[in-house]
């Protein structure tokens, strides 16, 4: 295949750039072997690369963990491939038994087919381009209140195109609803919260306050013993939470029954995860909450910026509860900027930041195309247990309470910066059954049936990644932790 670049200037690979975030001596040479190729996809990305290098980096994190407990390091193995087939999520990638006991395609979502025939580029009437973004109910009606329009592709088009692309950018943003010019990779650059990202490295690890340092607990995994709670939804926050489960964390969820929810991704998503209800916006339980976090270790959020301060939850209101803690952070348009209070999705980063406009061109669509994966969603998602198992890790040495920053328009600046290439037309688009079973995990009587699952695609030689516990029922475990 022909290699191009998103632009002239030389670029680490993904993995050298997060090992230079990890700072200190490099893996042994043979400790990590990444094998395979690109392209699983139709897409001029090095998408299964990308994600390849962002697991292993989250191995090598792990294995840090692990030598801080043993002084043994274990081997690590990821398969390109393997990893490109995680950015399908459910699709293709979660099997169902049927009555007659064979193992089915799950079918795609009837909410999740309506929200990505909306969710696309659409011409404005300056000749530009907009993606408007239509998850979740409340959400959407934000997008066709300010588009007056019905929810259909036609109606959408039509309304889009009244529209100049600035001026909807900015109605929408106003609206509290979500949406993104589609911007050139140099117009991104360019443009103010590009460069002011550009300028930050793709996992930010700040240190927030003082406490002494903390030795892992007991365990036979890298993060056992290690409490994490989850205030994720859709994707790239609950990634970040598996992972993390993964290794060995003990990791409970936490939302409100009143929150709307992707089932899908709710499912693909919550693998050896325990799962309780709470609404901190009530005062007993977030009360209730606050009594977790003094016994936690991580504490991951997704919501839109500012709501967790806003309700007492926020980094230097829990580094008061909890000296030590690890609050981990995942957005969209990152740690600030002038859009940094933006809520967004992976459609909304790929269109900003050039990922869009490249597919497109690639591709030879005729218009901006957005990638066939949710791409910068779970490539976050590594970002994001690789930072907090790095800040777990610096707790264990030095002490501190930490912040781990990551966001999905950094996960798709990193994609571009690993080049383009060339080939891709024919790509299958999926793992073959025989890659597949190589991968899956059997997971039966779940609320969701008898389920086969792509697995873990981290190889480590001592503790492999493995689901502990059956996918949970949302709200089906009380809001406690397990005894060390």
């Amino acid at each position: 295949m022909n290699d191009t670049r998103t632009n002239p200037r030389t670029n680490p690979r993904a993995f050298d750039e997060l090992m230079a975030l990890r700072g200190g001596e490099r893996p042994t040479p043979g400790e990590v072997t990444i094998s395979g190729s690109d392209p699983l996809f139709v897409s001029p990305f090095r998408i299964g690369r990308t994600l390849a290098d962002a697991l292993a980096a989250r191995a090598v994190a792990a294995n840090d963990l692990w030598e801080l407990r043993t002084g043994l390091r274990q081997q690590i193995g990821v398969d390109v491939r393997a990893a490109a087939a995680t950015a399908l999520g459910g699709e293709d990638m979660t099997l169902a038994r049927d009555a007659a006991g064979a193992y089915r395609p799950i079918p795609v979502s009837p909410d999740v087919e309506h929200m990505a025939s909306l969710t696309q580029p659409w011409r404005t009437a300056d000749d530009r381009w907009f993606v408007p973004h239509f998850n979740l109910p409340h959400l959407e009606r934000r997008v066709l209140d300010v588009l007056d329009c019905e929810a259909t592709p036609a109606s959408v088009e039509a309304a889009v195109r009244k529209w100049k692309a600035d001026d909807l950018d900015e109605a929408i943003a106003a609206a509290d609803a979500c949406g993104g010019v589609v911007r050139t990779t140099r117009e991104w650059l360019a443009h103010p919260q590009g460069a002011y990202l550009a300028a930050r490295p793709v996992v930010e690890i700040t240190k927030i306050g003082d406490s002494a340092p903390e030795p892992l607990p007991d365990g036979s995994e890298p993060l056992a013993g290690i409490r994490v709670l989850d205030l994720t939804r859709i994707l790239a926050g609950p990634t970040t939470a598996l992972g993390m489960a993964e290794h060995g964390a003990d990791v409970l969820m936490v939302t409100a029954p009143h929150l709307p929810q992707v089932p899908p991704f709710v499912r693909d998503t919550s693998h050896g995860k325990r799962s309780a209800y709470l609404d901190f916006t009530q005062p007993d339980q977030a009360a209730r909450l606050r009594e977790l976090v003094a016994d936690a270790d991580v504490f991951i959020e997704g919501y839109r910026p500012h709501r967790m301060e806003a309700h007492g939850f926020g980094p230097s209101d829990l580094a008061a509860v909890r000296p030590g803690l690890v609050y981990v952070t995942v957005n969209c348009f990152g740690s600030g900027g002038p859009l940094g209070a933006r809520a967004g999705w992976d459609q909304v980063a790929q269109a900003v930041t050039g990922v869009c406009d490249l597919q497109g061109q690639a591709t030879k669509a005729g218009r901006p195309q957005l990638t066939p994966v949710f791409l910068c969603d779970f490539l976050t998602g590594y970002l994001g247990s690789f930072g907090a198992m790095l800040a777990l890790a610096r707790r264990a040495r030095e002490g501190g309470t930490y912040r781990v920053q990551v966001s999905l328009c950094q996960s798709a600046m990193l994609v571009q910066r690993q080049g383009l290439i060339s080939g891709f037309e024919d790509a299958a688009g999926r793992l073959d059954p025989e890659e597949f079973a190589r991968y899956a995990v059997a997971d039966d009587a779940t609320a969701y049936g008898d389920l086969k699952s792509l697995g873990p695609v981290i190889r480590m030689s001592g503790t492999p990644p493995h689901w502990s516990r059956t996918t949970p029922r949302l709200g089906s475990s009380r809001p406690e932790w397990i005894p060390r």
